[in-house]
């Protein structure tokens, strides 16, 4: 993975889950890996662990995300993975504020990490975007309006940014992994809302596959998905990753 040695990497929700283990993943790899999220303590002994910068970092609010940018310098490639699911709720039956706060955080942070990174990377005619993505961008779930709307919207801005700096020489694309072991999959099992709770923790995969994935998808095969979602629900999509088949 020579195209991963070197790469200042940023890694946003880089505290736990996906984040955390991709940080480890390509860190392993030689990458220069930033870690942002709101939790200062878990950044810090992450970067101990890994030999990585932490910059604790709200994506939802723009100041901080421009401060994690300035102090970064040059970015090779931004994960923006901080996202969140919780509460869940029948539309019916949602808090206002609870629903808007996750619009905050998985769309206004993910544009905020795009508005941050593009212009230096359109500057340098190079770097590559990879937007933590789901299923749920095209398919509706059941006590999922917040997070079914927002992954929407974060493939329309994959696809908008894909449009916009695919001609400077900048990748934009998307990545949905299917259900992950994280704490998240255990907040949607609580809930018991709609059949992806219901699933055995054996169903999903370990937050390092996706960690192996975005370390591919920073090299050739993400020229093949710009402007898309690469899925690891496929066969064709585990084989690309060097991931074992469904």
């Amino acid at each position: 993975m020579e195209h991963v040695t070197g790469k200042t990497v940023v890694i946003t929700g880089a505290s736990k889950g996906i984040g955390a283990a991709t940080a480890r993943v390509l860190a392993r790899l030689g990458a220069r890996v930033v870690l942002a999220a709101r939790s200062a303590e878990a950044l810090a002994d992450l970067a101990t662990d890994i030999g990585g910068m932490a910059v604790p970092c709200d994506v939802s609010d723009w100041a901080q995300v421009q401060s994690l940018m300035s102090q970064v310098g040059d970015v090779d490639v931004l994960v923006n993975n901080a996202g969140l699911i919780d509460p869940i709720a029948r539309l019916a039956d949602s808090d206002p504020d609870a629903w808007g706060s996750v619009v905050d955080v998985n769309v206004k942070g993910v544009y905020h990490g795009m508005r941050a990174a593009l212009p230096g990377m359109i500057a340098r005619g190079s770097g590559t975007i990879i937007n933590i993505s789901s299923g749920a961008a095209t398919g509706a779930l059941e006590g999922w309006s917040h997070y079914c709307a927002t992954k929407a919207a974060v493939l329309s801005l994959t696809r908008v940014a894909d449009k916009e700096a695919r001609g400077a020489g900048v990748r934009v694309l998307g990545l949905s992994p299917g259900t992950v072991a994280t704490d998240m999959q255990r907040d949607i099992a609580a809930s018991g809302i709609n059949p992806v709770s219901q699933l055995p923790w054996d169903a999903h995969i370990p937050p390092e596959w996706v960690g192996q994935t975005i370390a591919v998808l920073m090299g050739p095969l993400g020229d093949d998905y710009r402007g898309v979602d690469f899925s690891l629900k496929t066969e064709e999509g585990r084989a690309a990753a060097g991931l074992p088949p469904l």
